[in-house]
C-alpha cells in the first residue's frame, strides 16, 4: 500500500502545482533568494542554490524568474530577511505533518498555521512531536516503461552512491543521503533517465491509513497549508487510497 501511496502522492502534488503555477513560482523564487543570499550566486559552489534551481526547473519556473531571484538576493537591495520555521502537527486520523516555511514575520505565519490545522480536523503540535517520524533523504522517482532496463537503472543508481533502489510495478524509487543526491541525480541523467520527481525530502518511516471521509478533510488541510504564501513544503505520512 505504501508504495502505491508514494506514487499517488506525487501525482496529486504535480496536479496541484499545475493548478497553482503562479504561487509555485513565488515560492521557488523565495527559496532561491534565501539560498543565494546565504551562500552566493554560483550554484557550482552553493549546493543549496543548485538544489533550489533544479527544483524550480522541475516545475517549469522560467530562467528569467530564477535569475531575477538570484540577482535580487546578491544585489544591493537584498534587504528581505527570511527565516526557516518548521511547524509540526497532526491531521485527521493522526497523520503526521511537517510544514516548512520561509517567513519574515512569525507573528503572521504561526497563527495562520494553527488555523489551517484546526479548521480541518488537525492540531498543531510542539516542536519534536512528529519530526522523529521522518528522515531527510534524497528521493528520485523514475517511471517504468516498456523500454526500461531494471538492472541498468539499479546498477547506475547504486554505483553512483544511492542508498537503496525500490522497484515497484509503477517504477523505481531511489533513496540517497542528502549529500549524495546531486551525484546520483547527475549520474542517472547521464544515462538519459527521466525523473517524474527528484528532490531532497522528509521521508516517513511509517504510514497512516485514512478513511475516505478523513482523506477529504486531510486534503482540505493540505490545500490550506500549501496556499499560504509562507509555506514552502508540506510533508506527511498519509497513505492514500487508489
Amino acid at each position: 500500500m505504501a508504495g502505491h501511496s508514494k506514487w499517488k502522492n506525487i501525482q496529486n502534488r504535480k496536479g496541484a502545482q499545475d493548478a497553482k503555477r503562479g504561487k509555485i513560482f513565488q515560492k521557488m523564487s523565495r527559496e532561491i533568494y534565501v539560498a543565494a543570499k546565504s551562500g552566493g550566486d554560483d550554484p557550482d559552489t552553493n549546493p543549496a542554490l543548485r538544489l533550489a534551481i533544479d527544483k524550480s526547473k522541475s516545475v517549469n519556473v522560467p530562467n528569467d524568474v530564477i535569475q531575477r531571484a538570484i540577482d535580487k538576493a546578491t544585489g544591493s537591495g537584498a534587504d528581505e530577511n527570511y527565516e526557516e520555521v518548521i511547524y509540526e502537527g497532526y491531521g485527521p486520523g493522526g497523520v503526521a505533518v511537517l510544514v516548512y516555511t520561509l517567513t519574515e514575520n512569525r507573528n503572521r505565519t504561526g497563527p495562520n498555521m494553527r488555523v489551517a490545522f484546526n479548521k480541518n480536523g488537525g492540531s498543531l503540535g510542539e516542536t519534536g512531536s512528529v519530526n522523529y517520524l521522518f528522515e531527510r533523504k534524497g528521493r528520485l522517482f523514475i517511471e517504468r516503461t516498456q523500454e526500461t532496463d531494471e538492472d541498468a537503472v539499479m546498477l547506475a543508481a547504486l554505483e553512483a552512491g544511492a542508498e537503496d533502489v525500490i522497484s515497484t510495478e509503477d517504477g523505481f524509487e531511489i533513496l540517497t543521503e542528502p549529500s549524495e543526491f546531486l551525484n546520483v541525480k547527475e549520474a542517472l541523467e547521464a544515462e538519459d533517465l527521466v525523473f517524474i520527481s527528484a528532490e531532497v525530502d522528509m521521508v516517513p518511516s511509517v504510514y497512516a491509513d485514512l478513511s475516505e471521509e478523513q482523506q477529504e478533510q486531510f486534503h482540505a488541510m493540505i490545500d490550506a497549508l500549501e496556499d499560504d504564501d509562507d509555506v514552502q513544503n508540506v510533508y506527511h505520512n498519509a497513505n492514500e487510497e487508489e
